[in-house]
């Protein structure tokens, strides 16, 4: 596919894709979202992918939504969609088209099969900062930023960051961003939970390929496939008893695959593995979301 607003590539296991529109600090836009998705649907088809990086071209990661529609950015009715109001006036809130954008984004991946890092390479605003979330590993700049700005824009949070941020960082410290919509630093991300690590940008990516790169040379894919769905979803369980069936399941299925076999072996043979699954064609089937994607 070709993209006008992201760069895929893809080298050494490691797919990165990065935001670019750096002429407008990349600023989302709705094509920017479907190349995004199409993106994740590429790297979780592409059994040579074992991590995703996502980062921002220039001197930003994401800006937030595409203001330059002024006061009617957020209006659906302008969008050229079908329209959500319906012609009394009446909010049609099952319509598809009143489906919010960075939502369908964060669901895409949030089911995503690989693990995304984030390398968080400077301002990263409303949007810019709740695509983050579905992702598993947050590495920023020091010279990012970071606000969840909804309020100050007469708006709510969005990208089903309700969901995301108060999972990634607590209840306490997600309200107190959300309900002032200011923007702090990279170092206050870092300590309210909501980045790993704060770096000098010039050791941004190169963090973020070294975390990679470990995933990539030493775990088995549909291992590593599993375990991202088995914790993300974990989050929403209501009892324990959720999580152990689901680990019982899963370890009386890979315990029977060539991957645990060549684990071992290779373990007690002191070499890198060559885990012969692969998440195309051995992801187990015992769990209901193999066979729906909830983010379509």
């Amino acid at each position: 596919m070709a993209y006008e607003q992201i760069i895929y590539e893809v080298a050494d296991g490691v797919a990165t894709i990065t935001l670019n529109r750096p002429e407008k600090l990349n600023a989302f836009t709705g094509t920017m979202m479907a190349e995004l998705i199409a993106a994740f649907d590429a790297s979780d088809a592409d059994d040579d992918v074992r991590c995703v990086i996502v980062t921002g071209a220039g001197r930003a990661f994401c800006a937030g939504a595409d203001l330059s529609a002024g006061g009617k950015t957020f209006d659906y009715e302008s969008r050229g969609e079908e329209s959500p109001v319906g012609p009394d006036g009446e909010l049609r809130y099952a319509s598809e088209s009143a489906r919010d954008g960075g939502g369908r984004l964060t669901l895409r991946i949030f089911e995503s099969l690989k693990p995304v890092i984030a390398a968080i390479n400077g301002p990263a605003v409303g949007v810019g900062s709740t695509m983050t979330l579905p992702m598993d590993i947050r590495l920023a700049s020091d010279t990012a930023r970071m606000g969840f700005v909804f309020a100050r824009r007469g708006i709510v949070p969005e990208a089903a960051s309700s969901y995301f941020l108060p999972r990634v960082v607590g209840i306490s410290q997600a309200l107190e961003w959300c309900y002032s919509g200011r923007v702090f630093d990279a170092a206050e991300a870092q300590a309210g939970g909501l980045v790993k690590e704060v770096l000098p940008a010039d050791r941004l990516l190169a963090r973020a390929n070294e975390l990679a790169r470990e995933i990539a040379d030493n775990t088995a894919p549909v291992s590593v496939a599993l375990t991202r769905a088995m914790l993300w979803r974990g989050l929403g369980y209501s009892h324990p008893m959720d999580a152990h069936k689901v680990d019982s399941r899963a370890i009386l299925s890979r315990g029977r695959s060539g991957d645990a076999k060549e684990g071992v072996t290779s373990f007690l043979e002191k070499r890198a593995p060559v885990y012969p699954d692969r998440v195309s064609r051995d992801m187990p089937d015992f769990v209901p979301w193999w066979e729906e994607q909830r983010y379509s």
